[in-house]
């Protein structure tokens, strides 16, 4: 068994910040018939980042006509306030980011407690070694490649180093998911690094064929999945 074959596999979120939200319901349908795991969904606080977006009634009106998991990506100040209302909206996935709590531990456990699974974040700016006392109580961690608040912006590669440390260093094995500037090329560098989840929004959306995009991507990703020695 090589190191690969531990690591979940490939998953693909498109992200609804870069869907028409004119047309949301059809936006969802879309990636989920070309293909996406996950609908990844971000909540921005204009607090924790300058910037506003989707609240509970919005994920509750998803969640109506999704059929895949929703990725909540908690981009606020207050996590543990308002993680009951993200549950009961029908959120599967809720990631809060370790740099916008004191303790992470009772947000992890509210989480938990009811029936979530639960990620973690941190901005390309964060030490990913404040992770390490919470790596064994959550299923993900959220490796941002941009600073979270817009969508858009340019990958930053330097925190492949941060995915490779929970990979080798930390033998993580749950899932990675990485969000910010991911395409049909950067999803091999994370790939390679160790990210199994991908989260990707201008690109997908903005394709006239998001199918093949997604299976470009994929494709790309599981190319790059090679042991640690062969890196």
């Amino acid at each position: 068994m090589t190191e690969a074959d531990t690591i979940p596999p490939i998953l693909i979120s498109p992200s609804l910040l870069s869907a028409d939200f004119t047309r949301l319901g059809e936006e969802l349908r879309r990636m989920e018939d070309a293909g996406a795991d996950w609908l990844h969904v971000d909540v921005m606080d204009g607090h924790f980042v300058p910037n506003l977006t989707i609240g509970p009634p919005v994920v509750k009106s998803l969640a109506r006509v999704a059929r895949r998991p929703l990725d909540v990506h908690l981009m606020i100040t207050d996590p543990l306030r308002y993680a009951e209302a993200y549950a009961a909206a029908g959120a599967q996935v809720l990631t809060f980011h370790v740099e916008a709590v004191a303790d992470p531990g009772p947000v992890i456990e509210r989480f938990r407690a009811l029936g979530m699974k639960v990620g973690l974040s941190l901005n390309p700016d964060i030490d990913v070694r404040r992770l390490e006392p919470w790596l064994d109580h959550v299923d993900l961690v959220l490796v941002m490649s941009v600073f979270a608040g817009f969508g858009g912006q340019k990958f930053m590669p330097q925190v492949l180093d941060k995915v490779r440390w929970l990979r080798e260093e930390q033998r993580f094995t749950k899932h990675i998911e990485i969000d910010g500037g991911i395409d049909g090329e950067t999803v091999a560098l994370a790939a390679r690094a160790g990210a199994n989840a991908f989260v990707s929004g201008s690109y997908l959306f903005g394709s006239a064929d998001p199918a093949e995009a997604m299976r470009r991507m994929r494709a790309a990703a599981e190319a790059a999945r090679v042991p640690a020695e062969a890196r």
